[in-house]
């Protein structure tokens, strides 16, 4: 049997793939992120799952595409992690915007993540090639979820938010400063912390002041990001991958529009697509 998982740092999606006459199960999990969990914490997600607990000794081999799985290092980490688990499994592991990338496309293109965290990267058809390297929701991460959670956070703090916002916004989260410090300085996801308010801006986009934070993060994206591959992108196409990618694609249209680029796919999750291809292979 094989295991493929694509994992964000919120949540991660398995697929359990036999043969090709048989129905792929789908599986979800919390995310599983290197650079945040511990080996122990990243074995207990695991195990805790039934389904990958009922398989584990019929696996065989293991595709793992993850956040934080950029570095050799990162990789070489996680594959000694599933191995311990899955014992009888081969494991590739390998960054998240490969995942982005099968999903997307099999020939040279520019892909972009946009989901709890943000990417950007140009891939020639065999290799994936960085403009700028990836430093999280501390320092970058324009665009994504957590970028737009510490926004909406600012912005009702700073007592920007307009109040119509700021009632609703109190009705779907608890806003109270010791609930907020605990999420942002004890959670061990902090990154996941602020990507759960980002739902808030689709749930709110018809707020012409929601409606100009998601065209400002997005033209911050292209700006830092998609730009540096501005002479790349006069001869492939752009594609996005990803929930805050797929539900701000109107704004990522638009400011691509006037900057001369024109948007390719937008894909919500790769995994069905990955299946597909896997049939394919079969």
């Amino acid at each position: 049997m094989i295991l493929i998982a694509d994992s964000g740092s919120t949540k991660c999606d398995w697929i359990l793939y036999e043969n090709a006459s048989s129905e792929p199960l789908r599986i979800k999990t919390k995310g599983l992120n290197p650079a945040i969990l511990n080996k122990k914490q990243f074995i207990k997600i695991i195990a805790d799952n039934q389904d990958l607990k009922t398989y584990k000794n019929d696996i065989t081999q293991i595709k793992f595409f993850g956040a934080g799985c950029g570095s050799k290092r990162s990789q070489k980490k996680v594959n000694s992690i599933l191995k311990l688990y899955f014992e009888n499994a081969e494991v590739i592991t390998n960054e998240d915007t490969m995942a982005a990338i099968m999903a997307t496309t099999k020939t040279p293109a520019v892909v972009c993540i946009l989901g709890t965290g943000s990417n950007c990267c140009y891939f020639d058809g065999k290799h994936i090639h960085l403009k700028t390297p990836s430093f999280g929701y501390i320092l970058m991460d324009e665009g994504s979820g957590n970028y737009f959670g510490k926004l909406l956070l600012q912005s009702y703090f700073y007592e920007r938010m307009p109040s119509d916002l700021r009632s609703i916004f109190e009705s779907t989260f608890n806003v109270k400063e010791k609930a907020i410090i605990k999420g942002l300085y004890k959670s061990k996801t902090p990154n996941k912390y602020l990507a759960a308010f980002a739902p808030f801006l689709f749930k709110c986009e018809s707020h012409p002041f929601i409606q100009r934070m998601l065209f400002n993060g997005i033209n911050a994206f292209i700006e830092n990001h998609v730009l540096k591959y501005r002479e790349t992108l006069k001869e492939v196409p752009i594609h996005f991958v990803g929930s805050i990618a797929y539900y701000a694609q109107d704004y990522i249209k638009q400011a691509l529009q006037e900057r001369g680029i024109k948007a390719g796919k937008f894909v919500k999750s790769p995994m069905e697509s990955i299946i597909s291809q896997q049939t394919e292979l079969s």
